[in-house]
């Protein structure tokens, strides 16, 4: 039997794509690169993946706002693709930059491409916040995190928008959070910088209602090297895998 494949999907300016694959491919999984060039030009289809990854970085150079021109591609030239990919239920993760494509493609908080329901604005400090945080899980079902209900994962963050901004319609506390940005004491915290872009009810990621799609603004693949400081994020891609062997 083939291995699963993950795509991890690149644009000009995402730069997290290597790292991402190496954090994918230490936990056993398969990853493909896969240009988004590609996916327009019918050189590679979205559905020959089992899993997708679109990673951080500044794709586009974040012009006109962070992940919004990726996003509108997403939906303007991939619509078809997309839909099909989530009625299918494979895995979709996006890693900061990514988890603010996913946003403004109206793929979080729900599920309907090309109609945002959030946008991840400028960090409540006005800076780009580059540091270590802790991240509290959420019990909330998703594939990304279980087994892992309650525990605190240690991991880097660094972007400059990550603040969600919910639609009307939207509530911090109606939200799905995956993660909560966690203080030293194990406890959710809005307190600057454990939270650090300020993000209401000190939601760090959210899920889909079916669980299979995750967005964060921290970065898991930097954290699972045994070089590096924490291999916590490993293990989000361990569930991955476990989920694709099923």
């Amino acid at each position: 039997m083939t291995q699963a494949r993950t795509a991890i999907l690149y644009a000009p300016g995402t730069n997290c794509h290597e790292e991402t694959a190496a954090a994918i491919d230490l936990a056993g999984g398969k990853t493909e690169l896969v240009l988004l060039k590609d996916l327009m030009d019918g050189a590679a289809r979205l559905n020959d993946y089992q899993a997708a990854v679109v990673p951080g970085g500044f794709s586009y150079g974040d012009h006109l706002g962070a992940g919004r021109i990726f996003g509108t591609m997403l939906v303007a030239c991939l619509r078809d693709q997309l839909v099909s990919f989530l009625e299918a239920k494979k895995p979709l993760l996006g890693i900061c930059n990514g988890y603010q494509v996913l946003t403004e493609a109206g793929i979080l908080p729900g599920r309907t491409p090309g109609q945002r329901g959030m946008a991840l604005i400028e960090n409540q400090s006005g800076r780009f916040e580059d540091r270590k945080i802790r991240l509290i899980v959420s019990p909330q079902k998703c594939v990304w995190t279980e087994g892992l209900d309650g525990q605190i994962l240690r991991m880097p963050t660094a972007h400059g928008e990550g603040r969600p901004l919910l639609c009307a319609s939207n509530s911090p506390e109606g939200t799905r959070a995956a993660f909560y940005y966690g203080d030293e004491n194990g406890r959710p915290t809005m307190d600057y910088p454990a939270n650090p872009n300020g993000s209401p009810g000190a939601v760090a990621g959210i899920t889909d209602e079916t669980g299979l799609v995750l967005g964060l603004m921290p970065h898991p693949e930097r954290a699972s090297l045994p070089a590096q400081y924490s291999q916590d994020g490993l293990r989000i891609f361990q569930n991955l895998v476990k989920w694709l062997k099923q």
